[in-house]
């Protein structure tokens, strides 16, 4: 009997159900995307609101404290928890966590959709009412691919991850299409770490790169981007991270990987 209380307990998690949302796909240079909008892709953590509750891509309560979600609408929200520029570890920490739920007010929700609401993107935007906690993404109509050239130039020199297009035009829709795509001067992936090479120089004692397993087995060697104090505590052999990388070489091995973050094998996803 005890047992089938406790398995009751666990349950709904066991069979969460996956909100359906929009997925992006990748922007290339050659689709026009003239009187799109576009949006600064914040790097933080993906939920969804169902009017009582938030949630993670993967179909989990995130247990928002109450005085995160009071002012928080009775219809839908799609958006990012998110905290600053280059601060997804700690946004990670702080949604993951059980304990000290203070830490939420570090956080916004930022609102880049509302599903199922009628009309074109804008119009559908329009019905969220901004509060302490509940923030709007900034939409920017591109005027053409030049300009959404040089406004991801301008952000990525800022920090920021890159960019989010979309045809405002269209009602609200879900799954992965043509139609919402992320930009970025870069591209990313993840490996596991297998092992570490020793530092020289100033890194001497400390980690002088992680060596990377990839999807495909090829081995890799990330070193730059690591911090000083995450050479002297690299993430833990196992760990997924995420790294940055500019084109292949002809080995077919990303070209300049650069460290990113740590991206847990739990980790709560996002775009």
């Amino acid at each position: 009997m005890k047992f089938f209380l406790i398995f009751c307990l666990f349950l709904p998690s066991l069979y969460a159900k996956k909100p359906e949302l929009f997925l992006l796909n990748v922007y290339n240079k050659d689709i026009n995307v003239t009187s799109w909008y576009m949006s600064e892709k914040l790097d933080g953590i993906r939920a969804y609101w169902d009017g009582k509750r938030l949630i993670s891509r993967a179909g989990n309560d995130f247990n928002a404290p109450s005085f995160f979600t009071k002012d928080f609408p009775s219809h839908e929200l799609d958006g990012e928890l998110w905290s600053k520029r280059e601060e997804f570890s700690n946004i990670n920490s702080i949604v993951s966590t059980q304990d000290d739920k203070t830490r939420w007010s570090e956080l916004t929700y930022n609102i880049f959709e509302v599903p199922n609401a009628k009309g074109g993107l804008l119009k559908r935007l329009s019905l969220v009412k901004e509060s302490k906690y509940l923030s709007l993404v900034k939409q920017i109509k591109v005027r053409d691919n030049q300009h959404l050239k040089e406004y991801l130039k301008e952000l990525e020199k800022k920090g920021a991850e890159g960019l989010v297009v979309r045809d405002g035009s269209l009602k609200y829709y879900t799954q992965r299409s043509d139609n919402a795509l992320k930009v970025k001067s870069f591209y990313d992936a993840e490996c596991e770490v297998v092992a570490y090479t020793k530092g020289r120089g100033k890194y001497r004692d400390m980690v002088g790169s992680l060596v990377c397993k990839m999807q495909d087995d090829n081995m890799i060697k990330v070193g730059s981007g690591l911090s000083d104090k995450q050479r002297a505590n690299p993430p833990q052999i196992g760990a997924i991270i995420t790294f940055k990388y500019y084109g292949l070489t002809s080995n077919g091995n990303p070209r300049f990987p650069v460290f990113l973050r740590i991206r847990k094998l739990n980790a709560l996803e996002n775009d």
